[in-house]
């Protein structure tokens, strides 16, 4: 996930006082068990990750907030530190194989390097504004790493690599949610909507809980069968072309029908607490 963009507005201040005055809140069933425990405990540290990142507000929203949509997914800066840093290698490695002729394994230096740069740039500006720069230090460090591995095999098509292994873990431990009957988004949305794990008492809850996690791991698998193939086929541009598509924008999309059928099951949650 990603976090929100800096912004001291006062709409900002409202939202956090908001999100204050309806603390995420536990399942307070005296009878739960040890397994509802730990479930409870994972669904408070990953919901709360999300009221972070802005996805809490997105969630209560009775009316779909095209500017909580924005800081639910970075936010602007948000975005072009996670979109530039792969849009800048893809322009100079095609430009530089394509147009100027060089040798891929030439042009693959001066790639990473604009690539590793602007995310450094990214960066420092964070720490220089004293914002939260841990977005921006995660996106470093992943696209150092990425640069790594692409550097020691020589090869392009490496600066993508670590993506296939994240996708194919988130997709994992999603599944794996699901065989041991907590749905891991039910967990987040659960505690985002002050419902704790009573959720999955409520079998329409819990149906919409395995479906949205369902939706999610969907999003993961697409990622790994389009891009895979391109990976296989050594298109270096296609395969970081799709990278960037089923990036943030399909990322996107998916949030918007979640919160969707997110609102279809609390309708009205966001005004049950006043």
């Amino acid at each position: 996930m990603t976090n929100a963009d800096d912004s001291s507005s006062a709409g900002d201040g409202e939202r956090a006082d908001d999100a204050a005055a309806r603390p995420v809140e536990a399942d307070g069933d005296p009878g739960t068990t040890d397994e509802t425990g730990t479930a409870g405990e994972f669904g408070r540290q990953f919901a709360a990750a999300a009221e972070k990142s802005g996805l809490g507000a997105l969630a209560r929203d009775e009316k779909l907030s095209g500017r909580d949509l924005l800081v639910a997914v970075g936010g602007v800066r948000g975005i072009l530190e996670a979109l530039l840093p792969g849009l800048v290698f893809l322009i100079v490695y095609s430009g530089l194989t394509s147009f100027a002729g060089q040798d891929p394994q030439a042009a693959l230096v001066p790639a990473l390097v604009a690539s590793v740069g602007l995310a450094v740039i990214f960066t420092i500006a964070r720490l220089v504004v004293k914002g939260q720069p841990t977005q921006a230090i995660a996106g470093l460090v992943g696209v150092l790493a990425s640069a790594a591995l692409a550097l020691w095999s020589g090869d392009a098509r490496d600066n993508y690599v670590i993506g296939f292994y994240t996708n194919a873990a988130y997709a994992l431990g999603l599944t794996v949610s699901l065989i041991v009957g907590w749905p891991a988004i039910g967990l987040i949305v659960g505690f985002l909507m002050g419902d704790g794990v009573a959720w999955k008492r409520d079998k329409r809850k819990y149906r919409a809980a395995q479906f949205l996690t369902l939706v999610w791991i969907g999003l993961f698998v697409a990622r790994l069968a389009v891009q895979l193939p391109f990976y296989l086929a050594n298109n270096v541009e296609a395969l970081g072309a799709m990278r960037l598509i089923m990036g943030v924008p399909l990322y996107a999309l998916v949030l918007v029908f979640s919160w969707l059928v997110v609102r279809a099951i609390y309708p009205s949650s966001a005004r049950s607490g006043e």
